[in-house]
């Protein structure tokens, strides 16, 4: 009888939230903010070579393994198109979307709800946030009223406008799954889960509350297939908005670093370091000449609270970091051998992407890559075999670059017999390239030592 009762009053539950989130009339939410939303038309340039690769060299690969060597093919220039979404945010014309959708634009334009195509001008991307800030001229544009994303629950509805392959101001409806979702090192962002059906072409459109506010911008899923699998991700609007200000006002985004390495607290090892439930962010190491080290921090730490706020895990960790700035004063509560202690310190400059195009502006030769200085930790291993460099973080597949060899990860240490400690070493570097002839480039490929040729023409 209990087993009956207590089954029929869970179905009744069930039924019951089933028929909430189904019944969610977004009809006139969906009429109201539609104007202040757009459909992204990117034009890019590729390689037939590359294309060619893409399509081809995995499915080669299942049947011949590594001993098939494709052949490199002429270069020939295509032009392909892409789709996106993005939102105005200013009357004045300013827009959101994401970093990937623009990465490497030849052209954009905007298709408003009227069928309006507008020029935009990129005024700034961050990579690491998947964040990208558009522009187009004029002024009245429907801005989108901006929410908090602090404030959103778990299980509230939300409901997304985009352009899913390309079918333009399509609507789909669902709730929060989940906060504060992180993937790796190398995003920057506390990610908003929900069950909304997004596909390619979502990418940079707005998710709504129910009051008509923008609480995010529709970022991934989370797919086996390339297609909606039932798990989407939305950057916060507010850390969406904090990178926007920055790009506007700075041209760049400046994040704070503090040089640790965390990792979770699972069962296993909470009993090992005596805590009463799995919590915490374990630092498996500290980076030397950090503002961590520099603050007393040590491997084998365990931060419970920092700036007061209780971890749980390390991605709260990492999420409060990377919300903050450079020179921003912290308090990490931790254990250390079994003792609860209190550290104090002041947080430092992130290395950042620097665009290798605006490096080479001065310069007639464009080598179509992206670098970046190396963390200090970085470095340090690196001036073990008494070498210094910077990292190559992206390569454009037709550029020069990529055509003499480089691949995104290899470690610059020298560039026309010039050594190479930074970025700006690079720049001087690029401005006294001949501008015909071959030039070398000495690089660490996986800890491994090579020399490239590189041809200028």
């Amino acid at each position: 009888m209990g087993i009956t009762l207590t089954a029929g009053l869970n179905m009744a539950i069930a039924s019951s939230a089933q028929a909430a989130v189904s019944t969610a009339d977004f009809s006139g939410l969906v009429q109201q903010v539609t104007p202040g939303v757009a459909r992204v038309n990117v034009t890019k340039t590729v390689s037939e070579a590359e294309l060619a690769k893409a399509q081809t060299a995995d499915l080669l690969r299942q049947f011949f393994g590594d001993r098939l060597r494709i052949p490199e093919q002429a270069a020939t220039p295509a032009i392909e198109h892409a789709y996106g979404t993005a939102f105005f945010i200013t009357p004045s014309g300013y827009m959101l979307t994401n970093h990937h959708v623009v990465e490497g634009a030849d052209k954009i334009t905007v298709t408003l709800n009227d069928r309006t195509e507008l020029d935009v001008t990129l005024v700034g991307s961050d990579e690491r946030s998947d964040v990208a800030v558009l522009k187009v001229t004029g002024n009245k544009f429907p801005a989108l009223p901006i929410g908090d994303s602090n404030v959103l629950k778990v299980g509230e509805p939300v409901l997304a406008i985009g352009s899913p392959f390309g079918f333009d101001y399509s609507a789909s409806a669902g709730i929060v799954s989940a906060k504060s979702r992180s993937f790796s090192r190398e995003t920057s962002v506390p990610f908003i889960q929900t069950d909304v059906a997004l596909n390619p072409g979502n990418s940079g459109g707005p998710l709504f509350n129910q009051r008509g506010e923008v609480i995010g911008i529709n970022s991934r899923i989370f797919s086996g297939t390339g297609g909606y699998m039932g798990l989407s991700f939305s950057i916060p609007i507010d850390a969406a908005m904090d990178i926007y200000e920055q790009i506007k006002t700075n041209g760049e985004v400046k994040r704070a670093y503090l040089g640790i390495y965390p990792q979770d607290i699972d069962r296993n090892l909470a009993e090992v370091y005596k805590l009463s439930r799995p919590q915490g962010a374990l630092l498996t190491r500290v980076a030397a000449d950090s503002p961590a080290q520099k603050a007393g921090l040590k491997s084998g730490d365990i931060i419970l609270q920092y700036n007061d706020s209780q971890i749980m895990r390390a991605s709260d960790l990492l999420n409060f970091i990377n919300r903050a700035r450079p020179g921003d004063d912290f308090r990490a509560q931790l254990q250390r051998d079994g003792k609860q202690m209190i550290v104090t310190g002041k947080l430092g400059n992130s290395p950042s992407d620097v665009q290798a195009k605006g490096l080479e502006q001065d310069s007639d030769v464009s080598l179509g890559l992206r670098l970046r200085n190396l963390t200090p930790d970085e470095q340090a291993e690196l001036a073990t075999d008494g070498k210094t460099g910077i990292l190559v973080t992206a390569i454009e597949p037709t550029g020069l670059a990529a055509r003499s060899g480089l691949m995104a990860g290899d470690v610059i240490t020298n560039l026309h017999q010039k050594p190479i400690a930074k970025v700006t070493d690079f720049s001087s570097a690029i401005s006294s390239l001949p501008k015909k002839g071959v030039v070398t480039i000495e690089v660490l490929r996986q800890g491994i030592p090579a020399i490239i040729g590189l041809r200028i023409e």
